[in-house]
């Protein structure tokens, strides 16, 4: 067996560093997710056009991710990746404020959206590498990415009561400047440690390999049933009669919950293992668009709103923590790129579908969503259950 290379200490304010870049990444997310439909719908589009829009950029992102996080792990130094992308964000934002009609609109955000893909998997395989080398705590860096997102959300909800939906690309403009200075402060890592002849138990190869991918494809196809929810939550709930405000504090809840989560993930990760979390986080995420959709008033909404932390943090936790306990870290940006693979096509999917699917079926379209989450279950039970064991590895 090869012996195990020397790792350097870790650098200073590791945790801090990524966490501030996690913070700028997703505030990104705080504006677009919630209030871009709301702003497209201000255009005059109809829903099929709404959900084109949104599922185009996230075809790019899933072609441009992947093969940024292959490209990752072969160069120096990974944030060359995350510098590239944030100078391109930029550009596609402040194009995005001087777009007008639909095909403008298209354009420019799929722009946006392939420049923008790299930067959150890089991002996450820099601190995935810091959690294996180090044994850092990866929920207490990504907490403050849904931090970031609350804050964004909440601020930009308000701003939208006050001035109108028009503001949504200038307020994304300017989430998206904080990008570049995020860049500069992620620790430099270098090239990843190279991988030995004889790895135990742990570099995702055959046979675990396989179950890896299944898991991975199971995930995503759960994960995927927010599309619907991302696209035409605000819109209806616009349409309810609630007021920016108060769709600013239900997107708010949903990350408010996901933040409990990720406070108290290294007390849950010592009790119940990562598959567990997946899977607890499919069964809840059937039983949320169930609830979804009927009509509910904002108290019974905030309530379901907080079941994001099982439906998108569980299973986004779980599966990191697979990823450290099977991926050698010289695969690390690339496997990060395959989820992100994934999760953009079938998110894509499910988000251009829900245009369709909305328009025909209304709420009732929710019922879908929780029949594709079913199916995500069945598949990441069955690449569990097909997983092979090894002791003190939590699965």
């Amino acid at each position: 067996m090869a012996q195990a290379p020397h790792i350097p200490p870790a650098p200073a304010l590791f945790a801090l560093r990524c966490a501030m870049a996690y913070a700028a990444a997703l505030s990104v997310n705080g504006i677009l997710l919630p209030f871009l439909p709301v702003w497209l719908k201000s255009l005059a589009l109809d829903d099929v056009q709404i959900g084109l829009i949104l599922s185009v950029p996230i075809v790019l992102r899933v072609i441009s991710g992947p093969i940024a996080g292959v490209l990752a792990d072969r160069l120096a130094e990974r944030t060359h990746v995350l510098f590239f992308s944030a100078g391109l964000s930029i550009a596609t934002a402040l194009a995005l404020m001087m777009a007008d009609g639909f095909w403008m609109v298209l354009l420019i955000f799929s722009l946006q959206g392939a420049a923008f893909a790299p930067f959150t998997p890089v991002l996450e395989s820099i601190t995935v590498m810091g959690v294996r080398r180090w044994g850092l705590r990866y929920g207490s860096i990504r907490v403050w990415g849904s931090i970031g997102f609350v804050v964004a959300t909440l601020v930009a909800g308000q701003a939208i009561s006050h001035f109108g939906s028009g503001i949504v690309p200038l307020a994304a403009a300017l989430a998206f400047s904080t990008l570049l200075a995020a860049a500069m402060v992620v620790p430099r890592l270098g090239r990843s440690a190279p991988k030995p002849a004889v790895v135990s138990g742990g570099d995702g190869s055959t046979p675990r390999r396989p179950s890896l991918t299944l898991l991975l494809i199971g995930t995503s196809l759960v994960q995927s049933t927010h599309g619907m929810f991302y696209a035409f939550s605000g819109i209806h709930w616009q349409e309810m009669g609630f007021s920016g405000g108060q769709i600013g504090v239900l997107w708010a809840a949903g990350v408010v919950a996901e933040i409990l989560f990720f406070f108290g993930s290294g007390i849950i990760a010592r009790h119940v293992s990562p598959s567990r979390l997946i899977i607890l986080g499919s069964l809840v995420a059937i039983l949320r668009w169930v609830l979804f959709a009927q009509p509910l008033g904002f108290f019974a909404s905030l309530v379901l709103q907080c079941s994001h932390a099982a439906t998108f943090a569980f299973l986004h936790f779980g599966m990191q923590q697979k990823i450290v306990e099977l991926v050698h870290e010289s695969r690390e940006s690339a496997v990060q790129g395959a989820f992100f693979f994934y999760a953009g096509s079938f998110l894509a999917a499910s988000t251009f579908l829900s245009g369709i699917i909305y328009r025909a079926l209304g709420q009732d379209g929710y019922y879908l969503m929780a029949l594709v989450a079913a199916l995500g279950l069945v598949l990441c039970v069955f690449a569990v259950k097909n997983q092979p064991q090894r002791s003190g590895a939590g699965g």
